[in-house]
């Protein structure tokens, strides 16, 4: 499976994601295309995308932990890793230090 977050895609490339791709919301496109198939996808959206697309690309893979998430971009997310994970920071707020007593 891929699914692909943009911030803004040309409409050319819009238009031929929609050949593998659903879109259930705007620059979102969601397919359960093959692993080869999704290498060139990805391939041309990185040749054909300015980095104001802000790509964010989501692929599942055989290996641990079972997906891999790829940047093209200014996202708007940041991208880290814990414990060999891939995560996405949606909000990041400081704990609170102070114990209640």
């Amino acid at each position: 499976m891929v699914i692909v977050v943009a911030n803004d895609i040309p409409p050319a490339v819009r238009g031929r994601m929609k050949l593998w791709f659903v879109e259930p919301r705007a620059n979102v496109f969601v397919s359960g295309i093959k692993d080869s198939v999704a290498k060139k996808v990805i391939d041309y959206l990185h040749k054909h995308c300015p980095s104001e697309s802000g790509l964010m690309v989501f692929k599942s893979c055989n290996e641990a932990p079972g997906y891999e998430i790829l940047g093209h971009g200014d996202t708007r997310k940041q991208l880290i890793e814990l414990s060999g994970m891939q995560l996405v920071i949606e909000k990041y707020s400081e704990p609170n230090r102070e114990s209640k007593t």
